[in-house]
């Protein structure tokens, strides 16, 4: 989404371990695995929250509005999606909630933002495949339920 403001119209995938490769000192597995340590410790819930774009590609789609990530975030802090109904994405199997109290649901699953579901569709495996490609290069350093719950291209 980087750049679609300065006229951008064909953004690129961009992978960064960590988002912040180059200041790490250890390989990405190392903080893979301490976060998987600190999340189970303290049994804590994670969630990734689109902030990005949404509706689809550059030129038809527009970034997610503020209102919905203030919501979706604010819903997770408040417990408000504690025992909500989960959808498992088909080409990434991150659990997304069917309901966020002030969220329209289509925005929830972002193939319904798309007119063109085919458009969607092939987006969404290429993208799939690309983080798969990416994730070669780490492969040998994690365990399998890491390489498992990749994206299903």
């Amino acid at each position: 989404v980087a750049g679609t403001e300065r006229g951008v119209t064909e953004p690129s995938a961009t992978f960064s371990a960590c988002f912040g490769a180059p200041f790490m000192a250890q390989r990405p597995s190392v903080y893979a695995s301490l976060l998987g340590k600190k999340i189970e410790e303290h049994n804590v819930n994670c969630w990734l929250v689109n902030t990005g774009w949404s509706g689809g590609p550059p030129g038809v789609g527009s970034r997610m509005k503020i209102a919905y990530t203030r919501a979706m975030v604010n819903a997770a802090l408040d417990g408000k999606l504690d025992g909500v109904e989960f959808v498992e994405d088909p080409n990434f199997g991150v659990q997304v909630p069917a309901s966020v109290p002030d969220v329209p649901v289509e925005v929830l699953q972002p193939r319904n933002t798309w007119a063109d579901k085919a458009a969607y569709d092939a987006q969404a495996k290429k993208l799939a495949k690309m983080f798969q490609e990416n994730f070669k290069q780490f492969a040998d350093n994690v365990t399998e339920d890491i390489r498992a719950a990749g994206p299903k291209a």
